[in-house]
């Protein structure tokens, strides 16, 4: 169900607010201490803002698809580490529980999920297996009323401060994506160790490590859906994430080009605003342009999937347009800067590096075009 007009348009003007005047001014100081202030997580859990697709029944804002996109292009003009902050819990880390856990499961933990009490993470990556995710070797053997799970996941985003983890291991020994089983983990069964957070090429303040179980004991009862039916949830979950990661790509580019226009108003050569210099004006072209486009496919496959429909195919291709066009929006942004844009005071090297992670996580560009070949393929055009 949509909000009221009315409620979500104050929604979209507080979280503004809140992006340009709360965040913005911190992207600095996240940049050099790796971390997001306490302070300013308390106050996403005070928005709500950890709760964005959790029904309302739960104590989320039960927002649908085309509002969470629109809430996402907002966050998306600051610093990415401040959304992921709190995206495992509105995305890859809630969604499995929201689309197969059962009511006593949902009753359990959504409503802290949704008040940001606990944090809740998705862990399907390994060491050997990436963007080949059915090949998952972690394995969880029934014992009794209980699991045994044993396995390594690698780059688990929000392992550091995670809660829970929805964990893809393998519970059959059928092939590939048919053998693999959902759960739900939570972080103090013993077992369970978490890694060093990885030092990495951007998003500083968002942080992944390694998520180790040795013999876990899981639940039987904390399993989402039948077993077997874990590969099939994860990728469920991932099309709705590539829409959400589609749209924060799209708020990142519009922050780019406005920086961009305000830097060339002001920068002069030659006797004049390089505003007014053609080739600068085609850069501004091209990533306004490309922004339009990509924000215009997101928000169509957003209703679509809000109607109901089958998005696979255009989650996929939202997803690899957007990703791809940032990266290209924060090349162009660091070339109309020049050296100013490969200074760091300036902020806009921190975004180039940013916007890198786009293109891998929730699915690499290469795996969105196999999907989008094969969805054609498969509709006959």
């Amino acid at each position: 169900m949509a909000l009221e007009p009315e409620i979500f348009d104050t929604l979209i003007e507080t979280i503004r607010r809140f992006v340009a005047e709360r965040l913005r001014p911190l992207e600095g100081e996240v940049e050099e201490a790796d971390a997001i202030p306490a302070h300013i997580v308390q106050e996403m859990r005070d928005l709500g803002l950890f709760g964005l697709s959790i029904a309302e029944e739960y104590g989320g804002l039960g927002l649908n698809m085309v509002e969470e996109c629109k809430v996402a292009v907002e966050l998306g003009r600051t610093t990415p580490a401040f959304r992921s902050t709190f995206g495992t819990n509105v995305g890859i880390g809630s969604q499995g529980l929201v689309m197969a856990g059962t009511a006593e499961q949902k009753a359990d933990w959504l409503p802290r999920i949704a008040s940001g009490e606990v944090v809740a993470s998705f862990a399907l990556t390994e060491p050997d297996v990436g963007s080949d995710s059915g090949a998952v070797k972690t394995r969880a053997v029934r014992d009794g009323d209980v699991y045994r799970l044993t396995g390594t996941k690698r780059f688990i985003t929000n392992a550091d401060k995670a809660h829970v983890f929805t964990v893809m291991a393998r519970t059959g020994e059928e092939p590939g994506g048919r053998g693999v089983s959902a759960f739900l983990v939570p972080r103090d069964l013993p077992g369970i160790t978490i890694g060093e957070p990885e030092k990495k090429m951007g998003q500083k303040g968002a942080k992944v490590a390694d998520v180790v179980f040795d013999d876990t004991p899981v639940p039987a009862a904390l399993r989402l859906g039948a077993e077997g039916e874990g590969f099939r949830l994860a990728m469920q979950v991932l099309d709705r994430g590539r829409l959400h990661i589609s749209a924060v790509c799209v708020g990142v580019a519009e922050r780019l080009i406005a920086d961009c226009v305000a830097y060339a108003s002001e920068r002069k050569q030659f006797g004049k605003p390089i505003a007014e210099h053609q080739l600068i004006q085609a850069m501004l072209a091209d990533s306004k342009t490309e922004a339009l486009a990509a924000k215009a496919l997101v928000l169509q496959t957003a209703a679509a999937k809000d109607a109901g429909e089958n998005v696979v195919m255009e989650s996929a291709a939202a997803k690899y347009y957007a990703s791809e066009m940032v990266g290209r929006v924060a090349d162009r942004a660091v070339q109309i800067f020049g050296g100013a844009g490969y200074i760091a005071d300036y902020g806009i090297e921190r975004l180039y590096r940013d916007v890198r992670l786009f293109r891998i996580y929730e699915g690499t560009s290469q795996i969105q075009q196999l999907i989008i070949a094969r969805e054609t393929l498969k509709r006959g055009g």
